[in-house]
């Protein structure tokens, strides 16, 4: 017998995870949030729509939840038709969102009070491995409810991470995205202070990618400055900036000094104001470009 798995947050990543989950045959009870068009295709191919947070856990052994921010996930959690109050002993909840860990450890004592687990699983890659089983899943919480749910992550991702107590996931994955904004933000700053000195970015490409400079998230960028394609990474540069506040937050939290996130915080920040937040992030580089005073 498969698990029946609640599921709010039909984004372009939940939508394509609930899409990956059906085609394995897993029942599934979904929650509108924003995207009507994804619960719609989801009940057509045979999930049942839930009124409530409350009604989805009611009807779940697990509730997954992949929404935008630690306040979205709070909205959903707590109240008398939140989450929370349709649990009882034994069921599971996952945040496959990027939160607060701070948030995410108190949510999960109050889960924990009803007699149930909560597993943070923050995500990398993007919709279409979602929709290829082929995330990377970052998972920490109690070990035992991770046991009972491995065999649900594994259809979803392709390389599932066990890293420890509750939190431990979202801390890392915060660090994960600062490490690759800031990689996003000084790439597309290149491309666009390559096309101003008049260089050939083709050649720029060659030379950087060609030594230990080379990653995914460069070729990323360098799909847009060099075919015109921001499609490569679905991420918006207003989550981008929410994820980047969020590791500010954490390291004030801990105590330390960020030097470099402020800046890209800021860079993520100027975009937005200036109407890029809708925007992939390899579309930084139209923001540099703009900045510098046209291509």
């Amino acid at each position: 017998m498969k698990q029946n798995i609640g599921f709010i947050g039909l984004g372009l990543m939940g939508a394509a995870m609930v899409e990956q989950l059906q085609g394995a045959g897993y029942p599934l009870t979904v929650l509108a949030n924003r995207s009507r068009k994804a619960v719609d295709d989801a009940v057509s191919r045979g999930a049942h729509e839930a009124k409530t947070a409350r009604e989805v856990a009611l009807n779940s052994d697990m509730v997954m939840l992949c929404m935008d921010t630690s306040a979205s996930v709070e909205s959903r959690m707590l109240g008398e038709e939140g989450v929370i109050a349709g649990l009882g002993a034994g069921k599971v909840v996952i945040d496959f969102g990027t939160s607060l860990p701070e948030s995410t450890r108190r949510l999960g004592a109050m889960v924990g009070q009803v007699g149930a687990s909560m597993i943070d699983a923050p995500l990398g890659r993007t919709p279409a491995h979602a929709r290829e089983g082929k995330l990377n899943i970052m998972a920490s919480g109690d070990r035992f409810a991770f046991d009972g749910v491995k065999d649900v992550l594994d259809v979803l991702g392709e390389n599932v991470f066990y890293l420890g107590e509750l939190g431990t996931g979202h801390t890392i994955k915060l660090i994960n995205n600062f490490f690759g904004m800031t990689t996003a933000c000084a790439m597309a700053e290149a491309f666009a202070t390559a096309e101003r000195a008049g260089l050939d970015t083709d050649q720029l490409y060659d030379v950087m990618s060609s030594g230990p400079l080379h990653s995914g998230m460069m070729d990323f960028v360098a799909a847009y400055a060099l075919r015109d394609d921001p499609d490569q990474v679905e991420f918006s540069i207003r989550n981008a900036r929410k994820d980047i506040a969020y590791y500010v937050s954490m390291t004030d939290a801990l105590g330390i000094p960020s030097v470099i996130s402020p800046g890209t915080k800021q860079a993520f920040g100027v975009a937005a104001g200036l109407g890029y937040g809708d925007r992939h992030v390899s579309e930084m580089l139209a923001l540099f470009r703009e900045l510098n005073g046209g291509r």
